[in-house]
């Protein structure tokens, strides 16, 4: 996947770093569509990272079949609290879309860069700059904003408030997943950790089907088809472009470039189901990608 060690053309990166966001942002839309379809929440998720794993099995077998014969005991460790924590992101996320606008769930999944900051000060000892942490103290008011607004508006959605906590819960997941896999891939090449971080999470959220009740079949051919979408468009091709990109520019652009995400579903929202966003919480969102713009420039060391 990084064979060559000829640098490709200087616009590939920005390119392929725009078809990732594209697709990222499809994936709200698709896990609506799911359910609409009758996928339950937790169904769904298993769907989107299994066919994703078994997707990438071949590649990762033919790349990188000697190092995960070879996995230490430390590293499958890592393997099995990143998949768990990959597991909860998505099982919370996907589920937050059940009872919140679409606007709401992306914006507020998207702050893991500041639960990542704030991690790594209280675990790890780094001193946040003043520019990550006023990046913080805007993030955190764009999301009590959004939180506020839902709760006092008819935003889409049976619970707005559960959906926006099932929602930032899903972005604490995903910082952990991020935490653990930052040091998983240190000694492990891209096919072999994406193959391994999505079928662990995959068989957690299998476990959790069987045990909850939740079956996998008995839907429609379509159903099915939406969840093939969301496996190879947001899961696959949306973070392998991320994970691609990160030899070629920044890990700060890209997750500056993250930060259209929220926005183009919420486009995305208004366009398919009609979701329209008060002031209030137009507002919040707008808060949000400031703070979390200011953070992340606030990484650069």
């Amino acid at each position: 996947m990084d064979g060559s060690s000829r640098p490709p053309p200087r616009w590939l990166p920005f390119l392929v770093l725009g078809v990732g966001l594209l697709a990222i942002s499809f994936g709200a839309i698709l896990a609506r569509f799911a359910q609409a379809y009758g996928l339950p929440s937790l169904t769904i998720a298993t769907l989107r990272l299994g066919l994703a794993a078994l997707l990438i099995t071949p590649l990762a077998l033919w790349q990188s079949g000697r190092t995960l014969g070879a996995l230490n005991r430390r590293q499958a460790l890592l393997t099995g609290g990143a998949g768990l924590f990959l597991a909860l992101h998505f099982a919370t996320w996907i589920s937050s879309l059940e009872y919140t606008s679409v606007a709401s769930s992306t914006a507020l999944v998207t702050t893991n860069l500041l639960w990542i900051g704030i991690a790594s000060f209280l675990l790890f000892g780094d001193r946040p700059s003043r520019l990550l942490l006023v990046g913080i103290v805007i993030s955190i008011s764009g999301s009590g904003l959004i939180f506020w607004s839902d709760s006092r508006s008819s935003a889409p959605g049976s619970n707005p408030l559960l959906g926006n906590f099932l929602a930032v819960a899903g972005s604490w997941c995903f910082s952990a997943y991020l935490l653990i896999g930052r040091r998983l891939r240190a000694s492990l090449p891209l096919p072999a950790y994406v193959w391994l971080a999505y079928g662990s999470a995959a068989i957690f959220l299998f476990v959790a089907c069987q045990a909850s009740g939740t079956p996998l079949g008995g839907y429609s051919n379509v159903a099915y088809l939406v969840a093939l979408g969301m496996a190879v468009g947001p899961q696959l091709l949306g973070h392998t472009s991320y994970n691609w990109s990160l030899k070629h520019v920044s890990p700060t652009f890209i997750a500056v470039v993250t930060l259209g995400e929220p926005v183009g579903s919420a486009l995305m929202a208004w366009i398919f189901f009609g979701e329209a966003f008060t002031l209030w919480q137009g507002i919040g969102f707008v808060l949000l990608l400031v703070g979390i713009y200011l953070a992340a420039r606030g990484e650069v060391r």
